[in-house]
């Protein structure tokens, strides 16, 4: 059987930097091409780009938001193009360092999984499991601190983590208290 720890892949990966001054968002959005820009509907400049695939959230006060990367290296790649970019546009550019706000994860446990005793086996505290509002069971987790979504299907989605070995440690908790229930059968 395949280790869970295996089936780990990150779905994106969300991190915030800043330039160190205001940007006027309007001639940005002119100058750099294939920026969206529409103060009336959202405050920022969206930059998307496609190698590494990668949103950028370019906002007023200098602060940039990057989603949608597959990978941290991926994520910093981006981060440094829309740099490039900015610089190319005569914009100084002091980055204020690059922080990872959320890794989102997904894996599977290769089991079916009963979410009615697993939310009794784990405790009401760490929980929060309504099946008529969503399909998943949501277990929180304080080392690290991250939320994971437990399906019926054994798919899990872990959110919150702020490297990627959080995964593999959150998935290696929830797979041997699991098994310590007598959970994955």
């Amino acid at each position: 059987m395949t280790d869970p720890k295996e089936t780990i892949t990150i779905e994106n990966v969300v991190a915030s930097t800043g330039i160190g001054q205001e940007l006027d968002l309007g001639p940005v959005a002119m100058d750099l091409e294939g920026v969206e820009y529409d103060p009336e509907l959202f405050p920022g400049a969206v930059y998307r780009i496609d190698d590494p695939k990668a949103a950028l959230l370019l906002f007023r006060s200098g602060k940039i938001v990057c989603t949608g990367a597959k990978s941290t290296d991926d994520m910093r790649r981006a981060v440094e193009i829309v740099f490039e970019k900015l610089r190319d546009l005569s914009i100084p550019v002091e980055p204020d360092g690059v922080t990872v706000q959320n890794i989102v994860s997904s894996a599977d446990l290769g089991h079916h999984l009963n979410l009615n005793a697993i939310a009794i086996g784990l405790g009401l505290e760490n929980i929060e499991y309504e099946p008529e509002q969503f399909p998943g069971l949501v277990y929180r987790i304080d080392d690290p601190d991250v939320v994971l979504l437990l399906f019926g299907s054994g798919k899990i989605v872990i959110t919150g983590g702020e490297q990627p070995d959080d995964a593999e440690q959150a998935v290696g908790q929830v797979r041997n208290r699991l098994g310590e229930l007598g959970l994955l059968t």
